[in-house]
């Protein structure tokens, strides 16, 4: 899949798909117990369409959502302004080059962005990938949490990284980085067999699309993995 002309021009379309995901709600809680985010100076990269930043934003002092993504960000904006929320800040920025301070933020997340550099940048995915996690380190205060989010696997009901590439990259950020690790699942529910194709198509693919309508799948299982540092 071409992610980038995706994030680029389909922000409505990934803003409708991930909208029954987690529909059991296991995400915050899961991130909760990592670190409360009550009262904390937040920096999200690779905010998308503020999946992670409305989960937060009704915690959080403050929150400064970030990406590459002027689309993208149109939706997360959108979805903001009529949660009520006033405690954010949006930021259209590379993941290695955020316009925040240094030591300005208690956490910093991301959701389901980092792992692209393995696949955008298949010869230098360690260096691109460590100008991220040094950008995080940047903008944390001493004693701060970095948190990383990522797919184990949309269809599937344990955790399985979805090529030998992704699974290369999550060994080596945990042993270079020290993290650690966790997954919890984040199925999606959707109304019918045909909704969760028709949805799911443009981004997962025509055999995922095509194995949900066979076995007449609503609930779409999924892993998601989570691993995180101090600094």
């Amino acid at each position: 899949m071409d992610f980038k002309t995706i994030y680029a021009t389909k922000a409505e379309a990934y803003e409708a798909m991930i909208t029954p995901e987690d529909y059991q709600g296991n995400l915050l809680p899961a991130l909760e117990r990592i670190r409360p985010f009550t009262h904390q100076h937040v920096v999200e990269f690779g905010a998308g369409t503020g999946r992670l930043t409305c989960l937060l934003a009704p915690l959080a002092a403050h929150i400064h959502a970030c990406d590459s993504s002027a689309p993208m960000l149109s939706v997360a904006e959108r979805k903001l302004k009529a949660g009520g929320w006033h405690n954010w800040q949006l930021h259209h920025a590379d993941n290695a080059h955020l316009p925040l301070p240094n030591h300005s933020a208690d956490i910093a997340i991301e959701g389901w962005s980092f792992a692209h550099a393995r696949g955008w940048f298949p010869d230098t995915w360690q260096h691109e990938v460590g100008k991220m996690m040094t950008e995080m380190q940047r903008l944390l205060k001493p004693g701060g949490t970095f948190i990383l989010l990522e797919t184990l696997g949309t269809g599937y009901e344990t955790p399985t990284p979805p090529g030998p590439h992704l699974a290369e990259l999550y060994d080596w950020w945990t042993q270079t980085y020290q993290l650690n690790h966790t997954w919890i699942r984040t199925d999606y529910r959707f109304q019918s067999p045909e909704e969760a194709a028709h949805l799911t198509r443009f981004f997962f693919g025509d055999e995922l699309a095509d194995r949900i309508l066979a076995n007449r799948i609503t609930i779409l299982p999924e892993c998601t993995g989570i691993w995180w540092g101090t600094v």
